[in-house]
């Protein structure tokens, strides 16, 4: 799952990005309004972490922009401003969600699973799909209930197709969900990482839709 943080704290930045990349999150980490603006627009990222204080352009106008485009991505506004006009002025610009500093990183993963289930259109806390159980809070799948060994990378490509089971997701959309600006992506680095899936769930169990990407069919909804 791919984050934009936008913060323009060097020191506050640093700790947010490596603990959500060592929850598993793919993170991009920007430091100013103009560029946060830039990034939504050019990626479709998964959920955004959004300072309100940012240098060019305050996080509020990014916010409002954001929504006068009409994407829906999931927005967590992350400030000092712990003012109740505040908070009303965020959430009514669009945001989803408000956490104010100082917090807990614990907490503010715990936020942006919630944010991501909201969006997803579930309530439970696992993802479920025919007998795989995936919880995004512990990092596990299971497979009729035997724990199934994935790579950080694999589970972020099963979680990704969990969420959107009966919708193909292409090759384009699965690297900008697992890879972020600085890494360097192999062009077959998806098709591997959907060999050793396939090996370790069943072969049949991920279908490829030629020229639109890979799919779990909608045998029934998942949970």
């Amino acid at each position: 799952m791919r984050v934009l943080l936008v913060e323009d704290d060097a020191l506050l930045g640093d700790g947010v990005q490596a603990g959500l990349q060592q929850a598993g999150y793919t993170v991009d980490w920007v430091r100013d309004g103009v560029a946060a603006e830039l990034a939504l627009k050019d990626v479709d990222f998964d959920i955004a972490v959004l300072d309100l204080g940012l240098p060019r352009q305050d996080g509020l106008t990014v916010l409002r922009k954001l929504r006068a485009t009409g994407k829906d991505t999931p927005v967590l506004i992350l400030t000092a401003r712990d003012t109740v006009a505040d908070r009303v002025a965020g959430l009514d610009a669009g945001a989803d969600d408000y956490l104010i500093k100082p917090f807990d990183l614990d907490e503010l993963g715990a936020r942006l699973r919630a944010l991501t289930r909201r969006h997803a259109g579930r309530s439970a806390p696992t993802i479920r799909y025919e007998d795989l159980e995936l919880d995004p809070a512990g990092r596990t799948l299971t497979q009729s209930g035997e724990a199934v060994t994935l790579t950080a990378r694999e589970l972020a490509i099963i979680e990704a197709l969990m969420n959107n089971v009966g919708r193909a997701l292409s090759k384009e959309r699965l690297e900008e969900a697992l890879y972020g600006w600085d890494e360097g992506v192999e062009s077959n680095a998806i098709e591997v990482h959907i060999h050793h899936l396939r090996k370790k769930l069943g072969r049949d169990r991920i279908r490829t839709v030629r020229g639109i990407g890979y799919l779990l069919p909608k045998h029934r909804e998942s949970v």
